[in-house]
């Protein structure tokens, strides 16, 4: 997966413009999107949405946060249709990611939100430890800014202040420790292209593999950026052919460059992520 766009469980407008956005993954939200007043609503839209046939994206659903007394009511009324996985906020912990998966009773691959909270941020290292089917680790900035009391999250030029580098590399070396996707968070200014671009940009740059999205509008930019480019698929073939080519040898020479073996493990990995989405 490459995108993976929240909708407010409560919209069945906004549901039917997200299955026709092109993104690999919708997020029914029953949690931050929707008001206290209409949980119940959203419980039951994404119930008859999970009902229908389902033949595009993948349809997970983000429950609230077990601090609430409102996960246990959204699980009895979402798991019975089998939803693909199940979007977990503000862990601090994987114990918090076990609970939920006891909750659900089955094993559903499960996404946490795992930088929401200041405590969250010393509990990175013990998503590698889990028997729960966790399929991702995600980074988030606003409710961590807000827990911060922090003024905002992004310089005036639209780049993350120091706290919250911080925290998307430390998802990023928490998803990667336990073998599992780091997920990139959501770029708010949904209306600036070019922020959105460069934001995509630096995360597949530092290997984070997907991006979550707020607005349809963002889907068809993030597909793209993920997507491994066709100069990238070339570069990958030429320096599995120059290894294939050397037999045993553990370094290669390549138009002026030395690639070793943690280059060949790359481009073979690149390639694998390009075969997925059909572009190698």
């Amino acid at each position: 997966m490459r995108s993976l766009l929240f909708v407010p469980a409560d919209s069945e407008r906004k549901i039917e413009k997200a299955m026709a956005s092109g993104v690999d993954v919708i997020i029914l939200d029953l949690e931050d999107s929707v008001a206290l007043q209409n949980k119940p609503v959203a419980r039951t839209v994404a119930a008859e949405t999970l009902q229908r046939s389902r033949t595009g994206p993948l349809m997970y659903v983000r429950v609230n946060a077990l601090e609430t007394d409102l996960t246990t009511k959204d699980v009895a009324a979402i798991m019975p249709l089998s939803p693909d996985g199940l979007i977990q906020p503000k862990t601090e912990t994987g114990s918090c990611v076990e609970k939920l998966a006891a909750m659900a009773g089955v094993d559903v691959p499960i996404i946490a939100i795992a930088t929401e909270t200041a405590k969250s941020m010393f509990g990175l290292g013990t998503y590698s430890q889990l028997n729960a089917n966790l399929k991702g680790i995600a980074w988030g900035a606003e409710d961590l800014s807000n827990e911060l009391q922090a003024q905002a999250n992004r310089t005036p030029e639209g780049l993350l202040t120091e706290p919250y580098r911080m925290a998307r590399s430390l998802c990023l070396f928490g998803a990667r420790a336990a073998g599992i996707e780091p997920v990139d968070t959501v770029y708010v200014d949904f209306r600036n292209q070019a922020g959105l671009e460069q934001d995509c940009m630096q995360a597949v740059r530092d290997g984070f593999s997907c991006k979550m999205a707020i607005h349809p509008a963002q889907v068809e930019t993030i597909n793209r950026i993920f997507t491994p480019s066709a100069q990238q698929v070339a570069e990958a073939r030429s320096v599995i052919d120059a290894f294939s080519k050397a037999g045993d040898a553990g370094v290669v020479g390549l138009e002026g460059k030395m690639y070793d073996i943690p280059h060949l493990k790359r481009s073979k990995k690149l390639l694998d992520r390009a075969k997925t989405y059909g572009v190698a």
